[in-house]
């Protein structure tokens, strides 16, 4: 006795339905305060190396031991999170894509940013294509630094060996 089409359907929807959690309409997935962001790049190491990092910093222990790293890979997100006073800070993610789901690796500031008190106005990738085969990243952040001005782009660069680098773009 099979089933037919239809009523199998109707038994997936249905016991679907019943492990299903659908967020709440306040439930915030994503806060309110992340105004911008963008998933881009690609990042590799042999699962001993540190976090990104900004500024020059004490030498970190590693979380595994060279005998049991595990090479890991995953992308950058760059995002924009606006303040009180509506300018915005700007940080930096390395997201690890392992097994399961994708988890936080790193997260920086990037000051030379912050330090402007932008009110950013876009944040975009290099393309849109999706996950880049080549290390590194490269994105512009459309900014003020009056509410009142014209937007300036500057660009987040990481090249293949992890350096970050943030100016304002030349046209």
């Amino acid at each position: 006795m099979g089933l037919r089409p239809t009523t199998l359907c109707a038994l997936l929807l249905t016991v679907s339905s019943l492990y299903a959690q659908p967020a709440a309409a306040d439930d915030p997935i994503l806060p309110a305060s992340i105004i911008f962001a963008t998933s881009t790049g690609y990042w590799e190491d042999d699962g001993t190396a540190p976090a990104v990092q900004r500024v020059p910093s004490a030498p970190q222990p590693t979380a595994s031991s060279p005998a049991t790293a595990k090479p890991r890979h995953g992308y950058y997100k760059l995002f924009a999170v606006r303040q009180s006073d509506r300018t915005a800070k700007i940080y930096l993610q390395q997201i690890e894509q392992g097994d399961g789901a994708p988890a936080i690796a790193s997260t920086v500031e990037l000051q030379e940013l912050n330090e402007l008190k932008p009110y950013v106005t876009d944040i975009r990738p290099e393309n849109s294509s999706g996950m880049l085969k080549e290390p590194g990243l490269f994105a512009m952040v459309y900014l003020k630094t009056d509410p009142d001005a014209e937007s300036e782009t500057w660009t987040v660069v990481i090249d293949e060996f992890g350096e970050v680098t943030v100016g304002k773009a030349s046209n």
